[in-house]
């Protein structure tokens, strides 16, 4: 897949991990919010729990085991904490999500994927 059919698809996948969220009853606060220390995909709130979202698909669903790593789940972690002033409020409960994707699943989502010392 050339490096252009893989950003459209990737933005693709965060447009249905942000619905399948909202039939979920979360709200969508942001989408892929830049930061020096990194991007999240989405960012959700569902009552007082916030989740930074990393969304990631694979053209094959053997490929999602994959897809994340710890690499990946700290930049996230470093771009929430920057950002978690803007989106949460005092008593807000705050984790990193992760929702991985393909062709004929249903998305999965770990949810509190990243634990601090992790």
């Amino acid at each position: 897949m050339k490096r252009a059919e893989a950003e459209q698809q990737g933005r693709r996948a965060e447009w249905l991990a942000a619905w399948w969220l909202r039939l979920r009853g979360w709200r969508i606060l942001a989408e892929r919010v830049k930061v020096k220390a990194g991007e999240v995909d989405l960012i959700a709130r569902k009552g007082r729990t916030v989740a930074f979202v990393e969304v990631k698909w694979r053209s094959d669903a053997w490929q999602l085991g994959g897809a994340i790593d710890s690499h990946r789940l700290r930049r996230v972690a470093r771009a929430a904490e920057i950002l978690a002033g803007k989106y949460t409020g005092p008593g807000d409960d705050v984790r990193i999500d992760v929702i991985l994707m393909a062709p004929g699943k249903w998305p999965h989502r770990i949810a509190n994927a990243w634990q601090p010392g992790a």
